[in-house]
């Protein structure tokens, strides 16, 4: 699946008003440095103004067909909504039939169409497509379809068709999972640069489907907290830059992420395994410890994101670098336990968004880091978690309270295809 925008027909001049606001200074045009200024303003294309701007990421849409799926290579967009799905038809026509139209929605979903029609004409008729997006445009718009395990069981007689070795996560230490959270027969991850396009899209397909599949649960991600390539590195919740080595080449996209003949499945190939992770933090703690004790559990500056060995977000952190009795980035960091140096050359694609739920039973706040990622078998993620879940001194403010792995299959060819078409010939 290709990141590079598909070209849109023309642009809306609708007023956007409060939404012109809201993404205001995105895709701005950088000026020079100080005595190439005047050459760089010279060479430089007119500023967009605020409502130009807008329409530009109103327009920006994704192809739905190729290689892989949208929505893993992509660059991370601002929101997203993410839902897991129990599987409640009782025959494999029906799990057919849901898995042909979600197909065909989707394409029209990432193209900016609504799924049928908003406004029927018989005063009596109910409306196909909800409408909330209408005349909203695409919005970078990206939709990734995957399958959990259990959808493989004796009910559809899909057992054969099941990828080599793929199971649920195993425990693991530093969990404390909910099982309102956990688990999924399908899941849909709907990442947009507008988060009412999201939410429609899953809404839509989550309704077409509503007498055979049963929402199992939710995230609304409102910040990212990942970078793609050419992206600036966002900030977690807790104040840090997040996700600053991530895989960004198509290299390292090869070698990391999409899975091939290993996987056992024709339908795979192309196609990589998701690994979702509900991370609440407890914020109101860590808001109270200070900045050298915080800076030492990452191995990061907060301000600058500079490893601990050196200045700027981008040098490469030097774990051999001593002070006069240990290491300068602490043997228990973060950045320390999850790097490939450290991990026999082992990344993961990491896309992930923040979240808040509002206020939990004792009244802290609810929220943290609905953690994504990407990568050609699942025991990339268990062996880095692994790690992590005994030794991060993080810990002490995380809790992971859901989680789920997906098989997600390769990119669609053509119109006329759809996911799973290989489970009923």
């Amino acid at each position: 699946m290709s990141t590079t925008p598909a070209s849109q027909p023309g642009v809306s001049r609708r007023k956007f008003f409060s939404r012109s606001a809201a993404v205001a200074g995105a895709g701005g045009l950088a000026l020079g440095a100080a005595g190439g200024a005047a050459l760089a303003a010279a060479a430089a294309p007119p500023a967009l103004s605020d409502v130009e701007r807008a329409a530009q990421r109103e327009h920006l849409s994704y192809p739905f067909y190729g290689e892989h799926q949208s929505g893993i290579e992509t660059p991370p967009q601002d929101h997203l909504v993410f839902t897991a799905f129990d599987v409640s038809a009782t025959t494999a026509t029906e799990l057919q039939l849901v898995l042909a139209k979600w197909s065909a929605a989707m394409a029209e979903l990432m193209a900016g169409n609504p799924v049928g029609k908003v406004e029927p004409a018989r005063e009596h008729g109910i409306p196909v497509d909800t409408g909330e997006a209408t005349d909203m445009g695409s919005q970078g718009l990206t939709l990734t379809l995957g399958f959990g395990p259990s959808l493989f069981d004796s009910r559809f007689g899909l057992e054969k068709f099941k990828p080599v070795d793929f199971a649920d996560l195993p425990a693991m230490a530093g969990e404390s999972l909910n099982p309102a959270f956990t688990g999924g027969d399908l899941c849909i991850q709907a990442c947009s640069n507008d988060p009412q396009v999201a939410y429609h899209a899953v809404r839509n397909l989550a309704r077409m489907a509503r007498t055979s599949v049963t929402t199992k649960w939710t995230v609304l991600g409102f910040g990212r907290a990942s970078a793609g390539a050419n992206q600036s590195t966002p900030r977690n919740l807790m104040g840090f830059k997040d996700g600053t080595r991530n895989i960004t080449t198509p290299e390292e996209l090869t070698e990391q992420v999409w899975v091939g003949t290993e996987a056992g499945q024709p339908w795979m190939v192309g196609g990589s395994y998701l690994v979702a992770r509900k991370i609440h933090m407890l914020v109101e703690t860590w808001d109270e410890d200070t900045i050298g004790d915080q800076q030492s559990i990452f191995g990061r500056t907060k301000k600058e994101g500079a490893p601990l060995s050196g200045e700027k977000e981008h040098d490469v952190p030097n774990f051999h670098a001593m002070t006069a009795d240990s290491p300068i980035i602490p043997a228990d960091s973060h950045i320390a336990l999850v790097a490939h140096e450290n991990n026999g050359g082992t990344k993961i694609l990491r896309r992930g968004y923040n979240f808040t739920d509002g206020l939990d039973s004792v009244g802290r706040l609810d929220a943290g880091l609905m953690f994504l990622c990407f990568q050609k078998n699942p025991e990339q993620f268990v062996a880095l978690q692994r790690k992590l879940g005994t030794s991060d001194r993080l810990n002490e403010y995380i809790r992971h309270v859901g989680s789920a792995v997906f098989a997600v299959p390769g990119g669609l060819p053509a119109a006329g295809s759809y996911y799973g078409k290989e489970f009923f010939d």
